[in-house]
């Protein structure tokens, strides 16, 4: 089964800092056939204005992963962390028992991202937060795992996360295409930060997404120079 949400249809904020279009019910915007993918709760695709940003606010028991798709994010937290992600790079922020944070675009020009939020296997636990560089030559026509729950994914660079989860992106030139596995009972859930590519069959444009389950594999070709981002969630 895949449900595409076309950008159109996604939830929407605008303010004169920040343009958010949310894949799931998010703050002011309540779809109850949107609340949640499995244990993906939240997918906001935000345009943050430059020298503007989220002042500080907290969070607890949520795997928060940040990946930039233009400019750069820069993060400061109550543990003494702070970071610049820059486009194409992750940073996730496991909040745990609870962390304070503050998210700025202190760029000259507007910066994009996606902001994911996956539900954690167990409430509390130490917040943790880190930051990681994957060049877009590595993900040249392949899926490369960014961020994960499983101690192989975290072995091999991922980003580690506490659910039995995976973050992967790839960047797919026209024609190219790239397989995923998919076990029975997980949901996955795919967006296009810029392109069109085809997912099963289905036809997806830029900043379109669709959520997936009950299929054995994904396919996902490429019909123009695209950046595709996936979620395997449980």
């Amino acid at each position: 089964m895949i449900e595409k949400r076309p950008f159109d249809s996604l939830g929407r904020h605008d303010a004169d800092w920040l343009a958010a279009r949310y894949h799931f019910s998010f703050a002011g915007y309540h779809d109850p056939d949107r609340v949640h993918w499995g244990a993906l709760r939240v997918w906001n695709d935000d345009t943050i204005q430059p020298k503007t940003g989220f002042p500080p606010h907290p969070h607890s028991d949520m795997e928060i992963i940040t990946y930039v798709r233009s400019g750069a994010i820069t993060h400061q937290d109550s543990m003494g962390n702070k970071g610049r992600t820059v486009a194409g790079d992750v940073q996730v922020m496991s909040a745990g028992s609870g962390v304070t944070h503050a998210e700025y675009n202190l760029e000259d020009e507007p910066t994009t991202i996606y902001q994911i939020w996956i539900i954690p296997k167990e409430r509390g636990g130490k917040p943790f937060w880190g930051s990681a560089q994957f060049p877009k030559g590595d993900r040249a026509g392949a899926l490369v795992t960014l961020a994960s729950g499983f101690d192989k994914d975290q072995a091999e660079g991922a980003l580690p996360i506490r659910q039995d989860a995976r973050v992967l992106a790839a960047t797919l030139e026209p024609g190219q295409s790239v397989d995923y596995a998919l076990t029975p009972g997980r949901h996955a859930y795919v967006a296009l930060a810029k392109g069109e590519a085809r997912v099963n069959g289905v036809t997806l444009g830029a900043r379109d997404g669709a959520a997936i389950t009950d299929e054995a594999g994904i396919r996902i070709e490429a019909d123009g120079e695209s950046e595709i981002v996936l979620v395997d969630a449980p």
